[in-house]
């Protein structure tokens, strides 16, 4: 045998199972493998960003629908509403302001501040977030 065969040598098929692994690792593929979990991490970064982004304006569309049922209450009946509920259901039979009260995109309640803290004039509706806790500064209003 010349020295041109020496390298090379049988392999049996069980050996030749993991070589793929070995070569992605120990050749020039880690590259390409890092360019690709890369890229993956990105995408997966990038659509995360747009639902979370999607999620807020949702919940925000739900505030100032609450916001406006609670400030047309407010006009017609000289009161806050002691909460959002008496928005569907209203005293005396008077005029329903909501169908139902909506929630935030992760379903839950929103909160009605009335009169506002800063400004008894004004009112306001409040999430919890993606928290769920009102003591978690990531609330939205």
């Amino acid at each position: 045998m010349g020295s041109s065969q020496q390298g090379r040598g049988v392999s049996l098929p069980w050996e030749r199972r993991r070589a793929w692994l070995r070569e992605i690792f120990t050749g020039s593929r880690w590259r390409q493998l890092l360019a690709i979990i890369t890229l993956i991490f990105v995408v997966i970064w990038i659509w995360q960003t747009a639902v979370f982004n999607d999620q807020i304006r949702i919940t925000r569309l739900a505030i100032d629908e609450v916001v406006r049922a609670a400030t047309a209450f407010r006009e017609e009946n000289g009161r806050c509403p002691e909460n959002a509920s008496e928005l569907t259901r209203p005293p005396r039979a008077g005029r329903r302001y909501l169908r139902r009260i909506p929630t935030d995109a992760w379903g839950r309640d929103l909160q009605l501040v009335c009169p506002a803290r800063h400004d008894p004039e004004s009112l306001t509706a409040l999430s919890a977030g993606p928290s769920g806790s009102f003591l978690i500064d990531d609330n939205i209003n």
